[in-house]
């Protein structure tokens, strides 16, 4: 059994898609069920019933504690269990880091990095009466490399990668496996609900550097791919056993940089959890090999 947050559109609505037609329970998961996202989860009801595929939509606001809450509350009552959880819900910025509000800055980490821990939070008591289960966020290469004009989304990724990462060591030795991907630039509705920084007086300073955003914006929407293969990445991560999967996995072009980046931090993380003497404590159990 799967849920999905971010499930109207997108990779959300494509990764429900893909896992039920390869006979996975989805739980897809949006705001707005009876909104401005009927329209979504009645043409997922529609695709199930005309395919035979087990979907049912849940309402969830990543934002709300009471909601995050309430949705994993449900599903367990509907199944009894949550094998996988895919974070997928998440906004995107554009512009110069001066420009964002705020209140701006508040909005992408509620949804990006706090949406991730309320789930999270609200998810783990089940897969440890389980002793069970596979948390797998959906990153971003910009979570691991910094790009200008995207300063507010790299941080809430960087921080997402940070939460990923500790949750591996720490729920390793309890069966529960945490997985980040890291997708490259794809065309999905995100690209259409980018926001631009509201204090627009504040990119009065910066000259030419003010055509950065749209060099950025215009590079990353030629270089976007085909969603369906962070979909396919998604279920080859969760058909790979506990204790075989890795921590990390970059999905598409420019692969190598981030790559790169993974490979070292790796090699220095391993380091560091000897020199502090907890490297056993953040191993899977031996002989770990089923299905999350």
């Amino acid at each position: 059994m799967v849920l999905v947050t971010g499930a109207s559109t997108g990779f959300g609505r494509l990764f429900t898609e893909t896992l039920a037609r390869h006979s996975y329970s989805v739980f897809a998961a949006m705001r707005n069920l009876k909104g401005k996202n009927a329209a979504a989860a009645r043409e997922l009801q529609q695709l199930a019933d005309r395919e035979s595929l087990n979907i049912q939509s849940v309402e969830l606001d990543v934002t709300e504690d009471e909601s995050c809450e309430q949705c994993v509350s449900e599903v367990i009552r509907n199944t009894g269990r949550i094998d996988v959880l895919v974070n997928n819900a998440g906004i995107a910025f554009m512009g110069l880091t001066e420009s964002f509000t705020l209140v701006q800055a508040h909005r992408i980490f509620e949804t990006n990095f706090f949406g991730v821990l309320r789930m999270v939070r609200a998810t783990l008591p089940q897969l440890h009466k389980q002793g069970s289960g596979l948390l797998i966020q959906v990153s971003s290469g910009a979570g691991r490399a910094v790009f200008p004009a995207m300063g507010l989304y790299c941080a809430s990724k960087f921080a997402l990668e940070a939460l990923t990462e500790a949750l591996r060591y720490e729920l390793a030795p309890s069966g529960i496996d945490s997985v980040s991907m890291e997708p490259g630039a794809y065309r999905t509705a995100i690209f259409g609900k980018i926001e631009a920084g509201e204090d627009v007086a504040r990119n009065a300073p910066y000259g030419r550097t003010r055509e950065v955003p749209g060099i950025i914006g215009a590079l990353l929407d030629q270089a976007a791919g085909d969603p369906q293969e962070v979909a396919d990445a998604l279920l080859q991560i969760i058909e790979t056993p506990i204790g075989k999967r890795e921590l990390r996995y970059r999905v598409g072009k420019g692969a190598s940089g981030v790559e790169a980046i993974n490979a070292v931090a790796k090699e220095q993380q391993d380091q560091m959890l000897k020199l502090f003497g907890v490297e056993e404590y953040t191993k899977f159990p031996s002989g770990e090999s089923a299905k999350a």
